[in-house]
């Protein structure tokens, strides 16, 4: 878990920008990385602040990527305008999604 702020509130600009980052780069360059399986992206645009979620296959496929999960947050962060204020790592205990429920 990557947690970022913008140290202002995000326009709709902004988050047009966080997307296209997203969709452009951060996306097709997770995919290629072995064991990767979703990303979740929540924000408040009242405060700028935003959390990245990424999931993974296992333990060992989260530590094979750190070092390209690295350059891919950094690259993210500066294209957003935002500053890395952690980098957290836990296990998921429960995961549900309603299959019906589409972003």
């Amino acid at each position: 878990m990557s947690t970022f702020e913008a140290g202002r509130a995000l326009s709709d600009e902004d988050v047009a920008q966080i997307q296209r980052t997203a969709e452009e780069q951060i996306l097709p360059a997770a995919r290629g990385m072995d064991g990767f399986r979703g990303i979740l992206y929540l924000m408040d645009r009242g405060t700028g602040k935003s959390i990245s979620v990424t999931l993974w296959e296992s333990e060992a496929a989260l530590r094979a990527s750190e070092e390209a999960a690295n350059r891919l947050r950094e690259r993210s962060a500066q294209e957003a305008g935002e500053e890395i204020r952690g980098v957290d790592r836990f296990e998921v205990a429960y995961f549900e999604l309603d299959r019906n429920v589409v972003a």
